[in-house]
């Protein structure tokens, strides 16, 4: 049975070398963040306060939310909260049509692709601008990201220099990338100028103080908040930390480990409104307190959306972002997805080689890797197991059972490196696409055992 992903994953590899240069261009972030970390001696020691600090404010999240809440509203700013996407919808909505808004500048924000926020709003008569350059990209393509950090990587600048000329109006031809850069400034400055509110994400909400804490390479989320008057922030309830001592550590792990940069560009903390205007932040659970209970799961909440697991991971690599069902991919949207939506994203979970990598990058110290085993494990309750994976496993029990199949199975297995090609590697021979089996020893282990022939 073959899924989803692995169709779309064959499909993407088609195109070997553009998945060459996939491939090569994540692993260069992974180098560049092993350089990073290779350059602090307390790197492993910031990883491990980082996931004991997720860990303790996970377990005591009502009471850092109601200190959030609490500091926020002290600020200034108005605090909503939301159990799922429709009600954060709801809430933005409501928000822009009481202001009378007709157009709203958005940084960018994995929570709102999560909760098809902008879909809702221009139903709704809101025109909503992406800001940051490649989620613009993306909109202006309709397209959804392929990388949580990066979401246009996979696009060419000769693709976005004839989306410009359609778009934008640019010189036709010229696929320059600092003269594109320019032709996006020029068109995002005047939505800026004209638009009545601004969005954004949060990287973090910090307890102590109430401030939203975004990060950023383009300062798109500062333009966006400090020209119209009116701020909207949404905030997944796991982003809480507890203090600016703990924001210092994240602050030092981020960028390391999503660009192998020391530190994104602009580090923006956003605390009241501006003179004359509103600031509304919007608590967003959507399911996150239901994970949360799952004692198997849980972990994905420490998650600080680095993307480091999606760099490093040899599926992702090879196969593309748009290989995954989910909106997230790679070893975190496979949890993710999972957690949300078992059923819907079952698909996913073959998408991994269980290689560990992702565990050895992560900076919150998530057990990605072991929570994907866990998910396979949960597949037939599901009623999603491969029903080839499940009659191999039956004949495999059965001869592993008994002891003189085993042997008889030993004795013949050698036959194989005589049969020919056609009978190997065929199409119920999935692992045989692009490798090759082993030969087999014309004498067992357990032979050489009797021999004394192993010391």
């Amino acid at each position: 049975m073959t899924t989803l992903h692995s169709k779309a994953a064959a499909a993407f590899l088609k195109d070997s070398d553009n998945a060459t240069w996939h491939d090569a261009t994540f692993w260069a972030l992974r180098d560049k963040r092993d350089g990073m970390a290779r350059g602090l001696g307390e790197w492993e020691r910031l990883r491990q306060t980082a996931s004991d600090i997720k860990k303790h404010t996970l377990t005591h999240l009502d009471t850092y939310l109601e200190r959030f809440a609490d500091s926020a509203a002290a600020n200034g700013a108005t605090v909503h909260w939301a159990k799922g996407a429709r009600e954060m919808n709801t809430t933005v909505l409501d928000i822009l049509r009481r202001h009378g808004v007709k157009k709203m500048v958005k940084s960018k924000s994995m929570l709102t692709e999560e909760c098809g926020t902008n879909a809702f709003l221009e139903q709704g008569g809101i025109e909503v601008v992406e800001t940051d350059l490649g989620e613009r990209i993306l909109q202006l393509m309709r397209q959804r990201p392929s990388h949580i950090v990066m979401p246009a990587i996979h696009i060419t600048q000769e693709q976005v220099g004839r989306l410009f000329e359609r778009e934008l109006g640019s010189e036709k031809g010229n696929y320059d990338p600092t003269y594109l850069t320019y032709m996006a400034r020029l068109s995002l400055r005047d939505e800026f100028l004209t638009a009545q509110a601004g969005m954004t994400g949060a990287n973090f909400g910090v307890a102590e103080t109430g401030d939203i804490v975004v990060c950023t390479n383009e300062g798109n989320a500062d333009m966006a908040t400090s020209v119209p008057k009116l701020h909207i922030a949404v905030m997944g309830i796991e982003k809480v930390i507890p203090d600016y001592a703990s924001l210092a550590v994240f602050q030092r792990l981020l960028c390391r480990s999503a660009t192998g940069q020391p530190t994104t560009t602009f580090t923006s903390h956003f605390r009241k409104p501006r003179p004359g205007g509103e600031m509304h932040i919007i608590l967003v659970d959507n399911g996150r307190t239901g994970i949360l209970a799952d004692p198997d799961h849980w972990q994905t909440l420490k998650c600080i959306r680095c993307g480091a697991c999606m760099n490093t991971c040899p599926v992702y690599r090879r196969s593309g972002g748009y290989s995954y069902t989910y909106f997230i991919p790679g070893p975190i949207g496979i949890n993710l997805g999972m957690a949300h939506d078992p059923k819907a994203y079952a698909d996913n979970v073959s998408a991994c080689s269980l290689c560990c990598s992702c565990d050895n990058v992560c900076p919150a110290m998530v057990n990605l890797s072991e929570q994907i085993y866990l998910w396979r494990q949960r597949l037939d309750s599901l009623g999603r197991a491969n029903s080839e994976k499940k009659l191999m496993s039956r004949g495999m029990k059965v001869v592993f059972d008994s002891p003189a199949l085993y042997n008889i199975a030993l004795r013949l297995a050698p036959l194989a490196n005589h049969a020919p090609r056609f009978a190997l590697y065929n199409g119920l021979n999935a692992w045989g696409k692009g490798r090759e089996l082993p030969q087999f020893a014309n004498e067992t282990f357990h032979e050489m055992w009797k021999k004394g022939e192993v010391k």
